[in-house]
C-alpha cells in the first residue's frame, strides 16, 4: 500500500481499511459486471436474502448504500486531502464483497493521479460520470426503483463525508468545500441537471439542535421490519409525507 493513501485512515476514517492496490489483480468482483442485467439481479437476490427477499426497490436502495459509502469514503478522502483521482470508474476497478454480497472495500490498479481540475465540477467526473452515473442507471433498470433514490443515496454520503473530512487530521482550511460547492450547484458545466443537488438539509429540533435530514427517502421502509432510517424525511416533522414521496 503506497504510504500516500495508507496515511489517510485515520481520524473520521480510522474504522475503513485502505483500498488495495493491486495492477493485474483477479482479486473480488470486476466493477463492471454490475451493468449485466443478469449478475446485477443476481446480486441483489443474495444481498436480499438477509430481508427475506423483500421489495427489490427497498433491496437494491440497501445495498446502494453500502456500496455508496465505501465509494464516497475513499473517493472523497483521496480527491479532498491528497487531490488525488483514484480509478474508480467501473472498468478500472474491483469490489471486495461480504459473503451477502455488500459491498466492504475496493481494489485499485493503481493509487490515484493528480487531479486533472480543480473546479468543483471537473475534479469529481471520475465519480459521478464513471461510477455513479452508469451504475445508477443500471440499479433503476434491474430494480424498478427511480434513479433519484440512489441518487440520494450517493449524496446523502458525499455530503456526509465533505463534513467528516473537515475532522480530518491531514485537513487544511476549507477542506470539504470542494465537494459542498458541488452539492450548491444546480446544474452542471455541460448544462445537465446535477442529481448531487441539496442532497441534505438541516432542521432546528425543539431543543434548538440542527437536526440531518435527506432530502429523499431511501425507501428501506417498505421492508417492514426496517422502518425508516434516522435521516429520513418521512419522519421529519416540518414537512408532510404526502410532499416528500412525490
Amino acid at each position: 500500500m503506497p504510504s500516500s493513501l495508507a496515511r489517510l485512515y485515520v481520524g473520521p476514517l480510522q474504522h475503513l481499511a485502505p483500498p488495495a492496490i493491486a495492477p493485474m489483480t483477479h482479486e473480488g468482483m470486476p466493477a463492471h459486471e454490475l451493468l449485466d442485467p443478469a449478475r446485477l439481479a443476481a446480486l441483489l437476490e443474495r444481498f436480499g436474502a438477509q430481508y427475506d427477499h423483500g421489495d427489490r426497490r427497498a433491496v437494491a436502495s440497501l445495498w446502494s448504500k453500502w456500496h455508496f459509502s465505501v465509494l464516497a469514503a475513499h473517493g472523497l478522502a483521496a480527491n479532498l486531502l491528497l487531490e488525488r483521482d483514484l480509478p474508480l470508474s467501473l472498468d478500472a476497478l474491483h469490489l471486495q464483497q461480504s459473503a451477502e454480497g455488500q459491498t466492504t472495500g475496493l481494489v485499485l490498479r493503481h493509487a490515484g493521479r493528480p487531479l486533472a481540475a480543480f473546479d468543483p465540477s471537473a475534479r469529481f467526473t471520475t465519480l459521478l460520470d464513471g461510477h455513479l452515473a452508469p451504475l445508477i442507471e443500471a440499479l433503476a433498470a434491474v430494480s424498478g426503483a427511480s434513479p433519484k433514490v440512489f441518487w440520494s443515496n450517493a449524496g446523502n454520503y458525499v455530503e456526509y463525508f465533505a463534513g467528516a473530512l473537515a475532522e480530518h487530521p491531514m485537513a487544511g482550511p476549507d477542506a470539504g468545500e470542494p465537494a459542498k460547492a458541488l452539492m450548491t450547484r444546480r446544474t452542471l458545466p455541460d448544462g445537465r441537471r446535477n442529481p448531487l443537488y441539496h442532497p441534505v438539509r438541516y432542521v432546528e429540533n425543539d431543543n434548538g439542535t440542527p437536526r440531518r435530514v435527506r432530502r429523499l427517502c431511501c425507501i428501506r421502509y417498505l421492508i417492514d421490519e426496517l422502518g425508516v432510517c434516522g435521516n429520513c424525511p418521512l419522519d421529519c416533522p416540518n414537512r408532510s409525507r404526502a410532499a416528500k414521496t412525490r
